[in-house]
């Protein structure tokens, strides 16, 4: 095996960028303490123009496109995204797989690059769900997962390569409110993925009868019975 270029020698500068207030900060926040307890120096960076010089550059669940000066900043930019790539690029791939009927939801560690989601692939992994997850149990998951993939990257002896996504690719939409929307003449059964993936806080599910909009707050409880 070929030996570590200096560059990848600890302490190594690691950038963990998250541009928006997501439900993966405090994942990435604890990416960043894992990262300094085995001896590199990373910080966790709220906006692109923060990150410095170094080694590596996170961008997790960022809502926005990095510049190229800032990418030219890291030896390596790599980005977390849970789709079978190239399909499923752009938003909330989590969230349309688990409306499309998937529970095995794949996930990758990718280059950053100038189109989004469309980088070389350096892992590919997975999340398998039961059915009866929510979107915060389907969120940890997700975030214990890009925390895995993003140490198992700078355990690597050498920084490896990725490879060139195969095949035709396919697009997420931003979701909106409107898609958090239940049909009153459907069953709970026929709309049970669609109140898996809602938030109750940001984008609660709602529907219209009578004149008059509800909000519908839905929680797992703990008695099976």
């Amino acid at each position: 095996m070929s030996p570590s270029p200096g560059w990848w020698k600890k302490p190594r500068k690691v950038s963990v960028v998250v541009d928006n207030d997501s439900w993966v900060v405090p994942h990435t926040e604890e990416l960043v303490r894992t990262l300094n307890d085995n001896g590199d120096e990373a910080v966790l960076c709220r906006a692109h123009d923060d990150v410095a010089e170094g080694a590596v550059a996170y961008y997790i669940g960022c809502t926005s496109i990095t510049p190229p000066e800032v990418l030219a900043r890291s030896h390596r930019n790599l980005v977390v995204h849970a789709s079978d790539l190239p399909k499923g690029r752009g938003f909330s791939p989590l969230t349309w797989q688990i409306l499309e009927g998937c529970n095995d939801i794949p996930v990758c560690l990718l280059e950053a690059a100038a189109e989004v989601d469309s980088g070389p692939i350096v892992y590919r992994d997975g999340l398998r769900f039961e059915g009866h997850e929510l979107i915060d149990e389907m969120r940890n998951a997700l975030g214990r997962k890009t925390v895995e993939m993003c140490l198992r990257f700078m355990d690597e002896e050498t920084p490896p390569r990725g490879v060139s996504q195969e095949g035709e690719p396919t697009r997420y939409s931003r979701r909106h409110p409107e898609d958090s929307r239940l049909d009153p003449d459907r069953t709970i059964a026929e709309q049970f993925d669609l109140l898996r993936v809602v938030d109750n806080n940001r984008y609660p599910a709602y529907f219209d009868y009578r004149g008059r909009r509800y909000r519908v707050m839905v929680e797992k409880s703990d008695d099976r019975d």
